[in-house]
């Protein structure tokens, strides 16, 4: 049974940011969601290395706390990583404008950040922003229900490790307008070689025989599925090769990809 949380892909993806569908994501949740009524911002506290270590945590939970832990995760490289379309343990005890509800009433996210002095990457903020003011805008909910952990629980948390004021003032300034939309991968390459059909834009979930051509190229297990090992080592051929490592194969990439062939 998929939970009602659904919509935050194609939300995510119209406001022109990079997505990972966590497989099982739409059947994954501690219960059903109530009305959404805001957005909780979280750190992950987690490893300085890699773009997003802690995503295991977040599906599984810990020790003290069963996942999922939060609807989405935030990688370092601005991809969003959706781990759960229904009610996560993000939230605990707390309040924010009258509301005490925090897990069935705000989504969470949990951006990948060690919490302790680590700079946060500007196309991390950025994608951050664009996030939350997608999912206010959608909800049709008002910037002041961005909220931080530490204003929700101040006397237990201190996440996320950057000012919540200028935060939402940085996310009301994209809901009104004034920031301009962050350029899109073309959905296929709008220059392809002479006498090659143009090729389209992969990612996490897609299959086929182009999928096969990129996972030989990465040497991967080329079985045609786009998953999280290809994921991981079009992310790594990406580092290799000088280019931003989202684990999208758009143009740019399709040409490295070509130029090694």
């Amino acid at each position: 049974m998929s939970f009602a949380l659904t919509w935050l892909p194609k939300v995510l993806l119209d406001a022109g940011l990079k997505v990972a569908e966590v497989p099982g994501w739409q059947d994954r949740g501690r219960a059903e969601m109530g009305t959404v009524l805001g957005v909780i911002c979280h750190h992950t506290a987690g490893p300085m290395q890699g773009n997003m270590p802690t995503l295991r945590t977040l599906i599984e939970g810990r020790d003290d706390l069963p996942g999922p832990l939060s609807q989405l995760g935030l990688g370092r490289d601005g991809t969003f990583y959706v781990v759960a379309a229904g009610r996560c343990n993000h939230a605990g005890e707390g309040a924010w404008r009258g509301i005490t509800t925090g897990n069935s009433s705000f989504i969470g996210i949990e951006a990948e950040n060690n919490g302790a002095g680590e700079p946060w990457p500007a196309t991390q903020m950025d994608a951050y922003q664009r996030g939350v003011a997608a999912i206010l805008r959608f909800t049709q909910r008002p910037v002041e229900f961005c909220v931080g952990h530490k204003e929700w629980a101040p006397h237990r948390k201190d996440d996320p490790s950057f000012d919540m004021s200028v935060f939402r003032t940085a996310v009301g300034a994209v809901l009104a307008g004034q920031v301009p939309a962050p350029p899109l991968i073309p959905a296929v390459e709008p220059s392809p070689a002479a006498g090659q059909a143009p090729r389209p834009t992969l990612r996490r979930g897609d299959t086929g025989d182009l999928v096969k051509v990129v996972q030989r190229r990465c040497q991967v297990d080329a079985d045609g599925l786009f998953g999280a090992k290809t994921e991981a080592a079009v992310r790594e051929f990406q580092r290799r090769a000088g280019l931003l490592a989202d684990g999208i194969v758009g143009p740019i990439t399709w040409a490295k990809i070509d130029a090694q062939a």
